[in-house]
């Protein structure tokens, strides 16, 4: 448990834009040390956009795909803070195209970006957490990774993968206070969505039974749910926050 005085200290990649600035915003509020991580620069306004609102975050600029680049990032981060408590793993890229006409770059790029970042996060900072016999992992997953999606084969296995990754370790940490959950959005606001022409956004919404789209806000509540003490006898879960897209 945390001691009096103490916070509690999160990270958040793909901290630079949408979902991510939208989580780490919000677990600010409750008086946590957020480190915002994204490959851009990005992240660092974020930071300095929760300090001017009272809170307190620091920056790191890394591509979350490089093994080696992370490992360093946390062995300085755990001899700083001694242990990150929350770990949000949202960065994610993607690289559209049907199977046969996908790239081998384009497919290890997002299960590198989408996936593995998930490894190489988890698996070095969770020492900290097994120590302390307190910790939340949260993976940002997809709907996708439940129903595929044409021309998303790689994006597809990228968040099934994450789905699988967090309940094995959910499994593997649950006994030391440890718990491992998984957020699934929908069709989200955001900058891929921006980019949809009018017609495209109303055909989906036909498809949502709340027949509206969810905005950062929406993902960022569930996170923080499963960030807090609320959530210790949840692990190994996926909440879907999909306005019952995928329902069944």
């Amino acid at each position: 448990m945390v001691g009096v005085g103490e916070k509690r200290v999160a990270l958040v990649t793909g901290a630079g834009r949408g979902l991510g600035a939208a989580i780490a915003k919000k677990l600010a509020r409750r008086s946590i040390y957020v480190i915002c991580v994204s490959r851009s620069k990005n992240c660092e306004q974020i930071a300095q956009e929760i300090i001017a609102g009272g809170g307190e975050a620091g920056a790191i600029s890394v591509d979350v795909s490089d093994g080696g680049a992370v490992e360093l990032i946390c062995g300085d981060l755990l001899a700083k803070h001694g242990a990150i408590d929350i770990l949000v793993n949202n960065a994610g890229i993607t690289r559209d195209a049907l199977l046969m006409r996908m790239s081998t770059e384009d497919w290890e790029d997002v299960i590198g970006t989408n996936l593995s970042s998930c490894f190489h996060w988890t698996k070095h900072l969770l020492r900290g957490m097994v120590q302390n016999r307190w910790g939340r992992i949260v993976n940002i997953s997809s709907i996708i990774g439940k129903t595929g999606n044409f021309g998303q084969a790689n994006y597809a296995a990228a968040k099934a993968g994450m789905i699988g990754f967090s309940r094995s370790v959910a499994k593997e940490v649950a006994s030391r206070g440890i718990c491992v959950n998984v957020v699934a959005p929908g069709f989200i606001e955001s900058d891929m969505t921006a980019a949809l022409s009018e017609k495209i956004i109303e055909e989906t919404k036909k498809l949502i039974p709340m027949k509206r789209m969810g905005t950062p806000e929406d993902i960022a509540h569930a996170v923080d749910f499963l960030c807090s003490e609320g959530a210790s006898y949840i692990t190994g879960a996926v909440v879907t926050v999909d306005g019952g897209m995928a329902m069944g």
